[in-house]
């Protein structure tokens, strides 16, 4: 760790973590109470002091119900706002919670609920402190998982979700950076024990950072290939479009599909597997009724096609291109069918539930 890791933002360097938000009809900050959070808010408090004109500032603090400690820290985020001279709201989960997945759907019904105040705001932006931490542990937990190279990517600054951008201005910033401001400007902050709670994934993989730094895969080596691999998966996305636009052209002058989307096999079969593997997801999402794919899920769809496909090149004299299908699968809610030559994805039927007696 370097001793910038250790020192405080200056008010310089906290200008340019803000610098493409000036703009900004409004941001939302999403704030905990933890030092992460504190920070961003009392740095976002203070780039927007320095601007004539600027975003309205709304602080969120979402409480999910899970620790009797929550009330408390929003009533000391909201102390803090104050005294920053920001608005601050806060937004509560409400109803049963989970036996299993808890971490996932408190994370899904914050993001909810950031949406909506944001919405609510007249916000376009709502900022959430992840850290270069926070990027290095997500990358482990995706490794772990074997996750493919747009997960490996991990977090990006900027995402648009529900009409709303969310927007990580701390990304490059290391946690002790941000504790180190905090001290500075004698600002406290709360300490959630969940964050050590080796009961689930993340808390464990941060207690073995250390381990992994000694070896030289500290945050910033593991933040630095995140976004490597970010970058390469975004080539790829290119190569992607325009494989998509090849297939297109070479559809040119065929009966169009009402409903759906048709590849031509063999100019479908030249592409290299990659980009294969994420046209057949790009289309089985857009086309399926039942939320994204699993991409191992994908991955088996691909190599039955693949083979499937092989089979009829291989045939002589070809099938006509009236003639039965020889695939036949659905996934996520998408009918994929080989027949004719062709690879056909259209929504699948709705399934019919026959009622017991």
């Amino acid at each position: 760790m370097s001793d910038d890791d250790n020192s405080p933002i200056t008010a310089r360097a906290g200008k340019q973590l803000f610098a493409g938000l000036r703009s900004a009809p409004g941001l939302v900050l999403a704030v905990s109470g933890g030092p992460d959070s504190v920070a961003l808010m009392w740095l976002a408090a203070r780039w927007r002091r320095g601007l004539a004109r600027g975003p309205q500032l709304t602080v969120v603090t979402v409480d999910h119900g899970l620790r009797p400690e929550a009330a408390r820290e929003a009533r000391e985020v909201k102390g803090l706002a104050t005294e920053l001279g920001l608005t601050h709201r806060t937004l509560r989960w409400r109803g049963a919670k989970p036996d299993t997945g808890l971490p996932a759907a408190a994370r899904e019904a914050r993001y909810r609920l950031l949406n909506e105040a944001a919405r609510k705001a007249g916000a376009s932006h709502v900022l959430t402190a992840h850290t270069r931490d926070d990027q290095a542990e997500t990358l482990l937990m995706r490794m772990l998982r074997g996750s493919g190279l747009a997960g490996l990517s991990a977090m990006a600054r900027l995402t648009e979700r529900d009409g709303i951008v969310l927007a990580r201005p701390l990304l490059d910033v290391p946690k002790s950076q941000l504790v180190a401001t905090l001290k500075r400007a004698r600002i406290g902050f709360a300490d959630d024990p969940t964050n050590r709670d080796t009961a689930f994934t993340r808390p464990r993989l941060r207690a073995l950072l250390p381990q992994l730094a000694a070896e030289g895969g500290d945050s910033r080596s593991l933040a630095r290939l995140a976004a490597r691999l970010a970058r390469a998966n975004a080539a790829v996305e290119v190569l992607v479009d325009g494989a998509e636009r090849f297939l297109q052209l070479r559809a040119r002058g065929d009966a169009p599909q009402a409903n759906g989307r048709s590849f031509e096999a063999e100019a479908f079969a030249l592409l290299p597997e990659e980009v294969r593997l994420r046209l057949l997801l790009r289309t089985v999402n857009a086309l399926g009724r039942e939320g994204p794919a699993e991409l191992g899920k994908v991955e088996a769809l691909l190599a039955a096609l693949d083979q499937a496909v092989n089979q009829v090149m291989a045939a002589r004299p070809p099938a006509p291109a009236n003639g039965r299908a020889i695939l036949k699968q659905t996934l996520a809610g998408a009918l994929i069918s080989l027949a004719g030559g062709r690879i056909h994805i259209t929504p699948a039927p709705a399934r019919r539930f026959r009622g017991g007696s």
